[in-house]
């Protein structure tokens, strides 16, 4: 059958039995039949091919088909696929453990696995508030989180993402209502604000009794709108969280393994969460992956008192995946991942920049390997998408977003060609 369907067939057939993500069944946004994937490329059933702006929503930072991450995977497979990880346990999860404990800060020393970045915030969330359980607190159910914010499209996720400009206002009253705070104020460099870090503590002085813990996306709001900040926001949130006895939650989820400019977004502050996510780029964007790390206090208080930690994913710690993520990392591990994004801001700033001058165009800035246009109006996905198409680029704007998340492996040119096709779309 499949020898016998063109590729307009293939697309039919797509348009008939497909709802991909944040699209309409009745009203889809095209798609484009990809044939095969290598380094920065993505070639197209037609024969086009495109320079990978996104990493594929972030995640496949080593570019495609990296005959390190295929070996890997392909030894793993031929040994086993999967096992259930209640009661057995192996040598790719144990090994990716121990990577990951090293390279994170020190006191996260316990990691738990899960299948996506959603879900592993789900179980932050549930470390959350399972502790305070344990510690005879346990009003302690809810959170409290910058606006602007975005944690997944899980329930509990969704419960501590923006609640009115995200994209999941419509579940409002279906979701736990969590403690909402304004988001970080932009800027890098600019100063703290006293009445930032005042605003926090009249929120915890007042609800600290029912808080488990503070979420935050470490110094880059992301899917909220790619808004940057003051790292030292979160050594003061730190301070607070420990003053009112409340655990502080990091969502790297998106910021994690290098993409800041730092091997983790909280090596830009002086502080440790009590629990990390993570998940993404972690296994180079072979596999659906996530891990949740979390301290001694939090995991021994668990432990000792409950005994168990309630959650069992069926696919937690897959071997395959496992495989995949200690390739990646041993590839973060065999390259300076700081020179290599630093140089790679250099060269997003001078591809973006000429924008400024365009009149559609609010905003340049540039954060390691994030580049970001931020317009004065939302854009049209379904027309802009095929103009970028047909210039040989692969990216995904959203909102007011036009934004690039390449590969670490891409050279200055593609960066250059990625920078010029934005300008030509806003330029027309």
């Amino acid at each position: 059958m499949q020898d016998e369907l063109s590729q307009q067939d293939y697309l039919a057939l797509d348009k008939q039995l497909l709802w991909h993500p944040y699209t309409s069944m009745s009203h889809p946004s095209p798609q484009f039949l990809v044939d095969s994937a290598q380094g920065c490329e993505i070639t197209l059933s037609n024969g086009k091919t495109l320079i990978d702006g996104m990493s594929s929503w972030w995640s496949v930072i080593h570019g495609y088909n990296h005959p390190a991450m295929n070996q890997a995977i392909q030894t793993q497979l031929n040994q086993f696929s999967h096992v259930m990880f209640g009661g057995l346990t192996h040598k790719p999860a144990i090994h990716l453990a121990k990577q990951l404990i090293e390279m994170t800060p020190e006191p996260l020393q316990r990691v738990f696995f899960s299948d996506s970045g959603s879900v592993s915030v789900e179980v932050a969330l549930k470390m959350a508030i399972q502790y305070w359980h344990t510690q005879d607190k346990a009003d302690k159910q809810y959170f409290v989180t910058p606006r602007s914010g975005y944690h997944g499209d899980t329930f509990a996720a969704m419960s501590v993402c923006d609640p009115e400009n995200g994209m999941h206002n419509l579940f409002t009253g279906a979701l736990t209502q969590q403690y909402f705070i304004s988001p970080p104020p932009t800027g890098i460099d600019t100063p703290v604000d006293p009445e930032y870090l005042a605003e926090i503590r009249h929120v915890l002085t007042e609800n600290h009794q029912n808080i488990a813990g503070f979420i935050i996306e470490p110094v880059v709001q992301n899917a909220g709108g790619m808004r940057f900040y003051n790292p030292d926001y979160l050594n003061h949130i730190r301070s607070l969280c420990d003053e009112f006895d409340i655990l502080l939650i990091f969502d790297e989820i998106a910021t994690g393994f290098g993409r800041t400019g730092k091997l983790f977004a909280t090596e830009h502050s002086n502080i440790c969460p009590d629990i990390m996510c993570v998940g993404k780029a972690l296994t180079g964007g072979y596999m659906t992956l996530a891990a949740t790390l979390t301290n001694n206090k939090v995991a021994l208080g668990i432990s000792e008192k409950d005994g168990v930690f309630m959650h069992g994913p069926t696919f937690m710690a897959n071997p395959l995946a496992c495989a995949a993520a200690n390739a990646s990392l041993s590839l973060l591990g065999s390259s300076d991942i700081t020179q290599t994004v630093a140089q790679l801001e250099d060269w997003l700033t001078q591809a973006l920049s000429p924008c400024l001058s365009l009149e559609p165009v609010k905003d340049v800035r540039c954060l390691g390997a994030i580049g970001v246009v931020e317009l004065n109006e939302p854009i049209d996905l379904n027309e802009i998408q095929p103009k970028f198409v047909e210039l040989g680029v692969w990216i995904r704007p959203f909102g007011k977003l036009i934004y690039l998340m390449p590969p670490y492996v891409i050279s200055q040119q593609d960066v250059q060609k990625l920078g010029q096709a934005i300008y030509t779309i806003l330029n027309q």
